[in-house]
């Protein structure tokens, strides 16, 4: 049978084949480059983050992107640098780049990365922004060099302002603290109010002293000082912008009306959360805490998604070039799944990964945004965040 004569000839040939014939794996080098994020009181002791936060995601994805690699060919390295001032980060940054380093995951606060950014050595890198969350990366501080992973600020407080306007709860009192964290976030939650036509019936700073919570009577002072903050306005939810966790939690169940509280906490938008299951979710879970020893964060998150974009470059593409997986990254063919029920892509007019958003409590998940009924010409993801015709980033 011709056929088979032809195939036993073919199988020979192969075995002929001397061993180093055999083409050897492409490997792709990523380089996760952070910053040691520093915690101290007021924060509660309940709250202090793991120290691995952020790289352990990526190590995780680092293990998805080998799996699929064995297949294709390709191999995969991630090296880790974090660094305990800005400075050693820059180093660590030119250090790596010398090294022929262009792939590069960032867990870095907004002005660090900027300055990163600016490098003239990263001109022509990639760098993934893994963890920050600031509105102004995406608008007048946006690189052409840096894509963004978790949900900016925008995101999250319209994937919050959409449940309120399904829920008919369009009146609100909003609470912000002293750091300027607090003061972009509240600005969102402004922003998207008036977009959403939710009614802020009023806008108050919180100045009370939150060390007051550790004096043997604390929990009274504190009950009396949220009944008073609250006494006489009349609204449906408490929207409290607290990031840092000084006051926040100390708001639910201690105002003069009983009225849920929601924003940086009680009913919380959020990329990613402990008691997420669905699409998959539980698989990821599970994974990270066998690998981790603990529950996945949303830094954590943030990382894996961006170790794992490098991945979906590379097998999508068909390319290892670090210039030829950045540009796919940036363009209509690319998709993440990212165990959100979607497939994720990144917007070009400000380098945001659009993705849905969860609304959760500590021990549930409330809901997902973009809510039913909110409709986009393109994707219903985009109603989520700055949208292209009110952008203010001009890459080029």
């Amino acid at each position: 049978m011709p056929g088979l004569r032809g195939m036993a000839l073919a199988m020979i040939g192969c075995a002929a084949l001397p061993a180093g014939a055999a083409e050897a794996p492409a490997k792709i080098e990523i380089a996760y480059l952070g910053l040691v994020m520093k915690r101290s009181l007021p924060l509660s002791y309940l709250d202090q983050p793991p120290g691995d936060e952020g790289i352990q995601g990526a190590r995780l994805a680092l293990a998805d992107d080998e799996t699929t690699g064995r297949f294709l060919q390709q191999t995969y390295h991630l090296e880790e640098a974090i660094d305990a001032d800005a400075a050693g980060v820059v180093a660590d940054f030119q250090r790596l780049r010398a090294a022929g380093y262009r792939n590069f995951v960032t867990d870095l606060p907004a002005p660090l990365l900027l300055q990163v950014a600016d490098l003239p050595e990263a001109k022509d890198a990639t760098l993934l922004d893994a963890t920050a969350t600031d509105d102004s990366l995406r608008a007048e501080g946006c690189r052409r060099n840096v894509l963004h992973l978790l949900p900016s600020r925008a995101m999250l407080a319209d994937a919050l302002m959409q449940y309120l306007a399904v829920k008919q709860w369009q009146r609100i009192l909003l609470v912000t603290g002293q750091d300027d964290a607090d003061k972009a976030y509240a600005e969102a939650l402004r922003r998207s109010a008036k977009k959403f036509q939710i009614h802020i019936v009023e806008d108050k700073p919180w100045t009370y002293d939150p060390g007051a919570r550790r004096t043997d009577t604390g929990h009274y002072a504190i009950e009396a000082e949220v009944a008073r903050f609250t006494q006489g306005i009349s609204y449906d939810v408490l929207v409290v912008a607290d990031e840092a966790g000084n006051f926040g939690d100390d708001l639910g169940y201690r105002a003069t009306d009983p009225r849920p509280v929601a924003g940086t906490q009680g009913l919380v938008p959020v990329a990613w959360a402990r008691p997420f299951e669905q699409w998959g979710g539980s698989q990821l879970q599970n994974r990270f805490l066998k690998q981790a020893g603990r529950w996945m964060t949303e830094r954590d998150y943030g990382a894996w998604m961006a170790v794992r974009t490098f991945g979906e470059a590379a097998t999508r593409s068909g390319s290892t070039d670090p210039t030829t997986m950045g540009a796919f990254m940036r363009g209509k063919d690319f998709e993440l799944a990212a165990f959100k029920g979607a497939r994720l892509s990144f917007r070009p007019w400000d380098g945001q990964l659009r993705q849905p958003v969860l609304l959760a409590d500590p021990r549930s998940l409330v809901s997902v945004s973009p809510q039913p009924g909110f409709l986009h010409e393109f994707s219903e993801l985009d109603t989520l965040g700055i949208d292209q015709p009110e952008t203010s980033c001009h890459m080029n």
